[in-house]
């Protein structure tokens, strides 16, 4: 039977899902990362391989680092630049000679995935994540007080958001922005993290690089970091994989451009190279109604190899959704699966030796005992990601059973 390879982000020694638990739940990859070593470092091959051997020791394999962290002076073209670009290049290194052969990354500005609601409710009881675009208008025209932010958002979207921000309490603006700059970036290896003393000055300065970084140049600064590591990457047989835009379009004045069907082909013309790829994200790149996940997911598959699957659900704005689990929602998850299984068997055809597609339940509804424990990380339940392994595996069973029989 061919499937995606199920995988599982694992966060190391404090999260509170193990080892021994994902070899319960049928687990066959790991997907995790040195997150104690700080961004700009070089990962040193010792420590790799003791991470590397704890998870083969319990019959699974490390199959995507997710993520080498991309530090700010990469991003802005910083004095540090080539320094951490070369400690990063040391790193593939390190990885390829590991016999680790994936590596997930994001080139988003100072933040990485934005929601702005924690515990959105489900029907049934469970809550989740969404993202309300008059909040996140809210939080930083009224709250961050962006310099020139409102100029930045059309009359009716400063209209609405001036109503979200008035039925709000100085304690829940509060909440509103720790929640987006410090509490959902803090276990990822975020800018700004909780030690800060004014932690809101701090995001403003990290935001202040970026003033004169337009698409464009933020497109060049990319390039330049793509073509530094392609030639190791080819010589280690490691395969980048840049992750898109969360949500997919430009926020707090800074370009964003990883969220669309162009950017994605900018990128495959930028550095042509197999190694020069893309982590799929259906949660992400759903962000844009208008990104057509089928034709994306079916013109780049030979460049695709990381899965992360989600569905969402649009509501009021065109900008807002929430994250409805892993099947059901606005997305057709079967037909974006099959698009994949395809092109698994295509791989194999062809003796391409980056076959199991890892696939793993991005984010998850929080249900049953996930309710009673701040345990896990925002966004990454026990039970809820369970049963969107669950649901995904079955769909892949599925699927597989209708192709053999083409």
């Amino acid at each position: 039977m061919d499937k995606l390879e199920k995988a599982w982000r694992w966060f190391g020694d404090n999260d509170a899902v193990t080892l021994d638990h994902l070899v319960q739940m049928g687990i066959e990859g790991v997907v995790t990362a040195l997150h104690h070593l700080p961004t700009g470092v070089m990962w040193p091959k010792d420590a790799i391989i003791r991470r590397k051997h704890r998870i083969e020791d319990k019959g699974m394999r490390w199959t995507a680092v997710e993520s080498v962290p991309v530090s700010e002076d990469i991003k802005t073209a910083g004095s540090r630049r080539d320094e951490h670009i070369e400690n990063y290049r040391k790193t593939i290194q390190n990885l390829g000679e590991c016999g680790i052969d994936t590596v997930c990354y994001n080139f988003m500005p100072v933040l990485d995935w934005c929601r702005t609601i924690l515990d959105y409710p489900h029907v049934g009881g469970g809550i989740g994540l969404c993202f309300d675009y008059p909040t996140f208008v809210a939080f930083d025209v009224f709250i961050l007080k962006r310099p020139g932010a409102e100029n930045y958002y059309s009359a009716e979207d400063l209209a609405e958001a001036e109503k979200v921000f008035a039925a709000m309490t100085p304690e829940q603006a509060e909440t509103l922005c720790y929640n987006i700059i410090v509490a959902t970036q803090g276990f990822i290896n975020g800018a700004v993290d909780s030690s800060a003393s004014d932690y809101k000055e701090v995001f403003l300065y990290y935001i202040s690089r970026y003033k004169d970084i337009d698409k464009e140049q933020y497109r060049a600064n990319l390039k330049y970091f793509i073509d530094a590591l392609i030639p190791v990457c080819e010589k280690y047989g490691v395969n980048l994989a840049i992750h898109p835009d969360d949500p997919p379009y430009p926020i707090l004045g800074m370009p964003r451009i990883m969220g669309c069907y162009d950017d994605m082909e900018w990128l495959e013309k930028a550095n042509p190279s197999f190694h020069n790829g893309i982590t799929f994200c259906t949660g992400s790149l759903s962000g844009r109604p208008e990104n057509d996940m089928v034709a994306m997911a079916s013109r780049f598959a030979d460049r695709i190899h990381f899965l992360h699957l989600r569905n969402t659900r649009y509501i009021g704005h065109t900008r807002s959704f929430y994250e409805s689990g892993h099947l059901y929602g606005d997305l057709d998850m079967p037909a974006i699966v099959e698009v994949f299984m395809r092109e698994q068997r295509r791989r194999i055809a062809v003796g391409r030796t980056d076959w199991r597609m890892p696939v793993r339940p991005d984010h998850g509804i929080r249900i049953l005992n996930d309710l009673d424990a701040d345990k896990y990380n925002i966004g990454y339940p026990l039970n809820g990601r369970l049963r969107g392994i669950a649901e995904l595996d079955g769909l892949m069973v599925g699927i597989d059973r209708m192709l053999s029989r083409e």
